[in-house]
């Protein structure tokens, strides 16, 4: 991660500070306007840098513990970018249009996407080879609309834990679905949007193609980093694991031998004393059967 200045100065050079004309303005977003120029507002990149940060240090969070962040960018300008650094990080992403309900009504979503998935399987296995040209030619094209709006979500098993949105004026639907289930929401906020809407608020220009991929970019490394961390953490509690069971068995073997030795000892000992109180019986026997015999001797 940058230090501030340095991100900054590369926030500068992407023209993240252009905001939209004054006349399309929401007055909303005065705190993170630094000036006007020309009729448009330049946004403070200050407040950007800060903001970034603080977003990128929850989805750090967020990744690390196992939560899946989706991806949602359908302007035109942020469709390769998004889903260039969601596959990075092996996350979902929605960059064609945003599926009525593909949040709210996610079970429905979800049956689709097994649909999809067994046309795949049929053309893999060759059971589609039973099908004529033409059945087969549009089972194809089936299965590529599909993929198309719902490709970015294959793999997504339950609801995300957060959504990361370009431009929230042109994604309020996913940001309304959002909301209703409550998700926390990420996005980056032009001066014509209300930043109240989203959880983690950045200001910045979500129309130029350098501004969104920096941003993105930046948001997508924190990501990896958390996901990094506990790849780590894991490894580090098997090693453990590994270990205690090394230390468990290495202490029983020890345990098992020391208790083996005290059996040892044991039996040598009784066989010993059984010797020695044995003789002690002997002597003891003979004399009384000698003073006996002398008496009788005697008479």
């Amino acid at each position: 991660m940058e230090n501030s200045a340095s991100l900054q100065q590369q926030l500068l050079e992407a023209g993240v500070h252009f905001g939209h004309l004054r006349k399309k303005w929401n007055p909303k977003m005065l705190p993170y306007i630094f000036a006007e120029k020309k009729g448009i507002h330049i946004i403070d990149l200050n407040k950007t840098t800060e903001s970034l940060q603080e977003a990128a240090g929850a989805l750090k969070q967020i990744a690390r513990s196992g939560k899946k962040i989706m991806f949602v960018g359908t302007k035109k300008q942020a469709k390769e970018i998004v889903s260039d650094c969601a596959k990075k990080i092996n996350m979902p992403f929605a960059t064609e249009r945003w599926l009525g309900g593909m949040l709210t009504n996610f079970n429905t979503v979800r049956k689709s996407v097994k649909k999809m998935q067994s046309i795949d399987k049929m053309l893999a296995d060759g059971s589609a080879e039973s099908l004529t040209k033409k059945e087969r030619l549009q089972l194809q094209r089936d299965r590529d609309k599909m993929d198309k709006v719902l490709g970015g979500i294959a793999q997504l098993g339950r609801v995300p834990a957060a959504l990361f949105i370009i431009d929230i004026g042109h994604e309020h639907i996913a940001l309304a679905e959002a909301k209703r289930l409550g998700i926390t929401t990420f996005g980056i906020v032009d001066t014509n949007c209300d930043p109240n809407k989203v959880d983690f608020a950045i200001p910045g220009n979500d129309d130029a193609t350098k501004s969104i991929a920096i941003i993105t970019n930046y948001i997508t490394a924190a990501i990896a980093e958390g996901l990094a961390e506990r790849q780590a953490a894991k490894d580090e509690d098997v090693e453990e694991a590994a270990t205690d069971d090394v230390e468990k068995r290495a202490a029983r073997l020890q345990a098992e031998a020391e208790a083996e030795a005290g059996r040892g000892r044991g039996a040598g000992a009784g066989s010993q004393g059984g010797r020695g109180r044995g003789g002690a019986t002997l002597q003891k026997r003979r004399p009384q059967g000698g003073g006996a015999r002398r008496p009788g001797g005697g008479r």
